[in-house]
């Protein structure tokens, strides 16, 4: 099994670095964790890729809660979604719910066309964030964005009330998936399931042996990274004991 992915959330370029230096493999790029993450500026996207290498997925989300807004608010955060793929940004996390918590296909075409993944834009690739964990039905959700282009994970604990709540659902979906684009044993993923699982929320490293038995091999952190909370930046020592954890050939399957 490849090496699994560690993705850390960065608010500027000091927590880019550090959690870089860290070990991470991927950051998750927002601004303003009060209000659970939104999208940030382009000038912010621009110093943070000038002073990393890994890859960043940039949040597409104007305001606190799993809508989209009104028309006039989707379309502001479409034209905030084209300034930053002009700035060179490849990579999204997006994901929106109807009022009766099914997906909100309006919004993410919209979106999905924003960044050119319709037009053409095979390398574009999007997570769906954890809106699918206030779904109504999370397998309706699933088949419904099954072929929308670009979406390649699932950013979730299972729960709205996190991982600990989350953890059966995690592992019967990564069951369904054969652990995501790792196919185990021959499992053959359902189409809805080939996404694949980046686990977080809640996320604890103790969780870290169950789901990767499972074949789980993403995992996302915000607050664990942190020892200082929001109010301080990301430390490389944190980061760098979930690297470790990761890489622990206790912690290896197959």
């Amino acid at each position: 099994m490849s090496r699994p992915i560690l993705e850390v959330i960065a608010l500027d370029p000091a927590d880019a670095v550090a959690a870089q230096a860290g070990g991470a493999d991927r950051l998750e790029l927002v601004a303003d964790m009060a209000a659970d993450g939104l999208t940030p500026a382009r000038e912010t996207f621009a110093a943070i890729r000038a002073a990393v290498e890994i890859p960043l997925r940039v949040m597409l989300r104007a305001s606190d809660g799993f809508a989209a807004g009104d028309p006039a608010a989707l379309d502001a955060l479409c034209r905030s979604a084209q300034e930053l793929r002009a700035e060179g940004a490849e990579e999204f996390v997006l994901g929106f719910l109807t009022p009766d918590g099914m997906p909100d296909m309006a919004a993410v075409t919209a979106l999905t066309e924003a960044i050119g993944v319709r037009n053409g834009a095979g390398a574009v690739r999007w997570t769906f964030h954890r809106a699918i964990d206030r779904a109504a039905d999370r397998d309706a959700l699933r088949r419904r964005l099954a072929e929308v282009p670009g979406l390649d994970t699932y950013l979730t604990a299972g729960s709205a009330l996190g991982v600990d709540d989350g953890l059966p659902v995690l592992l019967a979906e990564a069951a369904r998936g054969a652990g995501g684009p790792v196919e185990m044993a021959g499992v053959v993923p359902e189409p809805a399931y080939r996404p694949r699982i980046m686990v977080g929320g809640g996320l604890r490293l103790d969780h870290l042996p169950t789901l990767r038995e499972a074949g789980i091999d993403a995992f996302h952190i915000g607050g664990a990274s942190r020892p200082a909370g929001w109010e301080g930046p990301v430390d490389v020592a944190a980061v760098r004991e979930w690297r470790e954890a990761l890489d622990a050939p206790a912690a290896l399957v197959g």
